[in-house]
């Protein structure tokens, strides 16, 4: 028979009833639309920074210098290349046009040559260049917080200005990083006036390059730094403007798309039960065909075409939605994202996400499918007694390829292949260990002595006798309260993460760039405000790794993986005593007194992903100058404490030709928080004060959005696990309504046989809560500890009402399951069979 005639037969017979693939939709939309939501917001976020590159970078070359500006051979080198642009960048202290009220900001200087690429925009949609000698633009937080307008006024130390515009657009806001408070530009020149910077103070040079359009950036760069190979240069080219933003937005997007894998996976599991339950529906359909001469490559061609018809129509659809999904995220989430996603179809995704689908479908219709073709008519009409579950030889090889084709496309399209193989083993595993639970429940079952009681002995049987779906159930069951209580503890620890990341007796302020000759003076003020206060004076200084266990940082192809040292400048400091917050855990400080050659104590776990350890070497560049060290000691760092915590702590006489300034913590009464703060930046101009509950405001935030993100795919995964659940009771249901007949026509009543199952339900819930706990709070560890570096404190009491919520549910819609089989007339239903 040709593939038309089976195609026409297979049309006739979805068209007369098509409602028992309803599952198989569901299931495949939910894991299609996320896999291509997920993708497509990935790559148009990635794609809107390469495309913006030169915009967000400022030029072609951007390169950053600490506490520096570039030296005349520097500059000469630059203007070689291109056109340069210069900006200084610091945090300062916003003083009111009153005086009375101050906030920390991002004061930048830019010379006439800004911006290189793109538009800075003032409120009106002005154009703007740099500002006048004396006046100044302000963001929108600025103004909104000193009620600024065109005419109005700021000071910024020692210097007033006059506001000439309120910034609507700065262009390469994205590739400046992170800040902690609202921006402000002034010109270069204006900038002396101010005397905000003073030896040792903590700024950053930036020089931008705008090249030839023929000029490559990659090698130009690289010849800059061969140039001058102990500048401690950051250097960045335009095909990497926000290299920080970047790698979140692939991280979280990997994340994310394993997440979205996961729900498709289990969805297959849906989608196997659908189909297990739209043949079983057409089992007596199936029959007659075999009866009438089909043999079993024809029954399982008519089927198959049914069932990739109706999933390619899902996959399309899911297709669709995901991907103008981007879009509608961008809406709701705003000033969320780095970028806004606009409307672009990304083909890679999308293809990826079309192959996952298909490859779902397959792997996890086939089994059905295989039963179907190879079980002989008359045991088609016993299977409703029988069950059946042999899947042949051939079958088992095709289901084993599809699965390793999906391993290998999920590896294969990783940032970090490793991290996804294991995600995927661990998954794997679940699947796994939830069908060997399911398979002891029933050898269990069948060995309990049977009890005297109809109910229980009825609800005991049904845990394994033929026909049963006790396996499935436990699958769909235990997946859906493992999804449930890992969801919980990954939010619980996070909420408690936001809240402990505040300590008891946190500082109340952060001081930056105080003057070393006027520490005693800023003491006495702390102290005259606040008699009581705990003053923590340490050194401070900017430097770059240059070279680490004899290995130059500039000549690796690749930074070593969780060296986040290496990336840019670091904050560093000198102490004759170890740091509070500190604890030596390999090697000796060195004596108070100490006078021989310089030495480092590092964090552990920056050694560990150095690789190095007591006694190697390591060279920072501070201020231009190489300073080589040998690591004295080794470290656990408290960061949580919110102390003055720094990575790399320097023996006493490291830095001495080096000016530098101090940072401090306060510790003071809330009464005198206020005072402080208006003081302290009047008579301290070039220092800066930082407010720890804006710190803790901003990380806030942030973590919460995190977990919003996290919820948000989860919830997915969590939706495809329902619909796992109903697809494998609606498998379940025609044996059931055998059944239920059985016991009226025995002369059960409906609330017996509902009870039967209730009992049924109850024991399964038992099982699977205590081990969907285990599991749930091992995935909910390895989330919050090994993936994000947080504290796993889940809150028990939220844990145990979502695992009775979630427990309750899954009761519930198997009893809700129930309500039709009660409702079947037995002898309609015996009809039936």
């Amino acid at each position: 028979m040709g593939w038309g005639s089976l195609w026409r037969i297979a049309r006739r017979d979805l068209s007369a009833r098509i409602r028992g693939l309803r599952l198989l939709v569901v299931c495949l939309f939910l894991g299609v639309a996320t896999l291509a939501a997920i993708g497509s917001l990935t790559a148009s976020i990635t794609e809107e920074l390469s495309r913006r590159g030169q915009t967000i970078l400022g030029g072609d070359i951007e390169i950053g210098i600490a506490q520096r500006e570039a030296s005349d051979a520097e500059l000469k080198a630059f203007a070689a290349a291109g056109t340069v642009s210069e900006t200084v960048r610091l945090r300062a202290m916003a003083i009111g046009p009153d005086g009375s009220d101050s906030i920390l900001a991002e004061l930048k200087a830019i010379d006439g040559t800004y911006p290189l690429y793109g538009k800075l925009l003032l409120q009106g949609g002005t154009v703007a260049k740099a500002p006048k000698d004396g006046e100044i633009y302000v963001g929108q937080t600025l103004a909104d917080r000193f009620n600024l307008a065109t005419g109005g006024s700021v000071r910024f130390g020692e210097a007033a200005f006059k506001v000439a515009g309120v910034i609507a657009e700065e262009p390469d806001r994205l590739g400046e990083g992170f800040t902690l408070g609202p921006v402000a530009l002034v010109s270069l020149a204006s900038l002396d006036g101010t005397k905000l910077i003073q030896p040792g103070s903590m700024f950053e040079s930036k020089y931008r390059i705008k090249l030839p359009a023929s000029a490559d950036p990659e090698a130009i760069a690289k010849s800059l730094e061969q140039q001058f190979p102990s500048a401690g240069w950051d250097i960045t080219d335009r095909s990497n403007g926000a290299p920080g933003t970047r790698r979140f937005i692939e991280r979280m997007g990997q994340f994310l798309t394993l997440v979205g894998l996961a729900a498709l996976v289990i969805a297959g599991i849906g989608v196997g039960n659908g189909v297990g339950s739209y043949l079983e529906s057409k089992r007596a359909g199936i029959a007659t065909l075999k009866v009438t001469g089909a043999d079993s490559g024809i029954i399982f061609r008519i089927y198959m075409l049914q069932i990739f018809a109706v999933a390619a129509v899902a996959i399309l659809v899911g297709l669709a939605v995901g991907s103008v999904m981007p879009m509608a995220i961008g809406w709701i989430a705003g000033d969320i994202l780095p970028v806004a996603p606009g409307f672009t179809l990304h083909p890679l995704p999308l293809i990826v996400s079309a192959v996952y689908g298909l490859l779902i479908a397959f792997a996890f219709a086939l089994p059905p499918l295989a039963r179907a073709r190879t079980v002989p008519a008359a045991g088609l009409y016993r299977s409703v007694v029988e069950g059946s579950s042999r899947v042949d030889r051939r079958t088992a090889i095709w289901v084993t390829a599809s699965i390793a084709a999906i391993v290998a496309l999920a590896v294969g399209t990783a940032r970090e292949p490793i991290f996804s193989l294991g995600f995927i083993g661990a998954a794997f595993a679940l699947l796994v260990l939830l069908a060997l639970i399911a398979w002891g429940m029933r050898a269990i079952a069948l060995r309990l002595p049977r009890p005297k009681a109809p109910l229980p002995r009825l609800a005991l049987a049904n845990l394994h006798r033929p026909g049963s779906h006790t396996q499935a159930l436990v699958i769909a069951l235990g997946l859906g309260l493992t999804l449930f209580v890992t969801l919980a503890a990954i939010q619980t620890s996070i909420n408690n993460e936001i809240q402990n990341s505040v300590p008891e007796r946190a500082p109340s302020f952060f001081a930056l760039d105080i003057p070393r000759e006027q520490t005693e003076e800023f003491s006495a003020m702390v102290r005259k405000e606040a008699p009581d206060a705990e003053i923590n004076l340490i050194p401070s200084l900017r430097g770059t790794i240059v070279e680490f266990g004899g290995q130059r940082v500039d000549q690796l192809e690749e930074l070593p993986e969780g060296a986040w040292v290496l990336n840019g400048d670091r904050g560093l400091t000198y102490s004759p005593q170890v740091p509070e917050g500190s604890e030596v855990i390999a090697g000796e400080w060195w004596p108070a007194d100490y006078k021989g050659p310089a030495l480092v104590s590092l964090d552990i776990r920056v050694a560990e992903s150095l690789g190095v350890g007591v006694g190697d070497s390591l060279t920072v560049s501070v201020l231009g100058v190489e300073i080589p060290t040998k690591i004295g000691s080794l470290r656990e760092v408290k960061w949580e404490n919110f102390g003055l915590n720094y990575a790399l702590v320097f023996s006493p006489g490291t830095f001495d030709a080096a000016p530098h300034s101090m940072v401090a913590t306060l510790t003071v009464p809330a009464e005198a928080e206020r005072a402080l703060a208006k003081s302290i930046p009047p008579a301290f101009p070039s220092s800066s004060l930082i407010e720890v509950g804006e710190v803790v405001s901003q990380v806030t935030v942030l973590l919460q959005q995190m977990a919003q993100a996290i919820a948000a795919a989860a919830s997915i995964a969590i939706l495809a696990g329902i619909a796992v659940l109903v697809g494998a009771i609606a498998a379940a249901r025609q044996s059931r309504v055998y059944d239920s007949v059985i016991m009226k026509l025995l002369g059960a009543t409906r609330r017996q046989i509902l009870g039967a199952q209730a009992l049924e339900y109850a024991i399964r819930a038992a099982v699977l809560g205590l081990v969907a706990l285990a599991l749930g709070l091992g995935a909910g560890w390895y989330v919050i500890v090994q993936i994000f570096d947080f504290t796993f404190a889940p809150d028990p009491a939220t844990l145990a009402w979502t695992l009775i919520g979630g427990a309750g549910l899954t009761f519930a819609l198997g009893m809700l399951g129930s309500l039709p089989i009660l409702a079947a007339r037995p002898a309609e239903a015996l009809r039936s069979l």
